[in-house]
């Protein structure tokens, strides 16, 4: 894990974009819109942190928008028929199957992730485009439960979705900071071959964050359902971009072995702030991407220099 010194930079670059924003949209720190952001930060953090532990061994998930999609369907078509107890595990079970074929893909066949993943983005995609013709799925009257993880707010102040976005984050921390697994995860992205020497089941181990991945997915889409009221079999596009951006920019490396949960997490809000505070500004969708790419670009390359002036 990288030292909170290093974490500082991405402080420091949330503090400032807070103060840009707030000269530029004068209403962009007051309370309500603060926890407005928060809540929308709160589903590509939680892409985020599961795909935290994919890139830290050197892989990648593309899959994560379509399963976002995907799980919300299933889970909202499964409401009225099943009550949402049974619906709720289905989803989460049916994300897990999801990571269960591209880590056994990508640890026992020479495929690489990146192609895995596509293809398994697209199979989620059409999967979830065949319930009802692809049309949205209203979240049945009387489901106030599913409606509260996406829309209710705990003591009437903090979004639900923040604090299962808490959640996501304290298990990931534990997990990767403070157990053998995480460990293992470090050694196998700094070298596989050298993970493999010693001990290490790599098969194993990368069927696990791929599991985790989208298992994340899975919550998420579940919250973006809730959100919307409705599954939408077309929701999802792009998560899985601003998902790696937030890694990316919280300073985990595409070659593996480095980066951390609390660098993810910043990275989110780095993203959320951008996206909000440029929308609030009025700033034209096409130029927001611009700015996205700059930013990712960026820390790409500061990511590369880092590796190159390592000894």
């Amino acid at each position: 894990m990288r030292s909170w010194k290093e974490l500082l930079p991405l402080v420091v670059a949330i503090v400032v974009l807070l103060g840009v924003f707030r000269v530029w949209v004068p209403q962009f720190l007051l309370a309500e819109n603060l926890l407005d952001l928060a809540q929308q930060i709160s589903i590509n953090a939680i892409l985020a942190l599961g795909m935290t532990l994919v890139i830290l061994i050197g892989g990648i998930d593309l899959s994560v928008g379509a399963v976002v999609a995907l799980i919300g369907t299933i889970t909202v078509w499964l409401l009225p028929r099943t009550g949402p107890g049974i619906a709720v595990s289905a989803g989460l079970a049916a994300a897990a199957l999801c990571g269960v074929v591209n880590g056994v893909c990508a640890a026992r066949t020479p495929m690489p992730p990146f192609i895995i993943t596509l293809a398994t983005m697209l199979m989620a995609r059409g999967a979830a485009l065949r319930f009802n013709e692809g049309r949205p799925i209203p979240v049945p009257a009387g489901e106030e439960g599913f409606l509260a993880l996406g829309n209710a707010r705990l003591f009437g102040v903090l979004p639900l979705p923040v604090v299962l976005m808490g959640a996501t984050f304290a298990a990931s921390f534990l997990l990767l900071h403070h157990t053998r697994f995480g460990q293992h995860l470090y050694a196998i992205g700094g070298s596989r071959e050298a993970a493999r020497f010693v001990g290490i089941s790599l098969a194993r181990h990368e069927t696990a964050v791929y599991i985790l991945c989208s298992a994340c997915a899975g919550l998420a889409g579940m919250i973006h359902a809730s959100q919307l009221y409705s599954a939408e079999p077309a929701s999802g596009q792009g998560f899985e971009l601003n998902a790696i951006a937030a890694v990316v920019v919280g300073g985990t490396s595409f070659t593996g072995g480095l980066g951390s949960v609390p660098g993810t997490l910043l990275g989110a809000i780095i993203i959320g702030i951008l996206d909000k505070g440029l929308n609030q500004a009025g700033v034209h969708f096409s130029l927001q991407y611009i700015v996205k790419g700059a930013v990712i670009l960026a820390a790409v390359y500061i990511d590369v220099r880092r590796g190159t002036a390592q000894p």
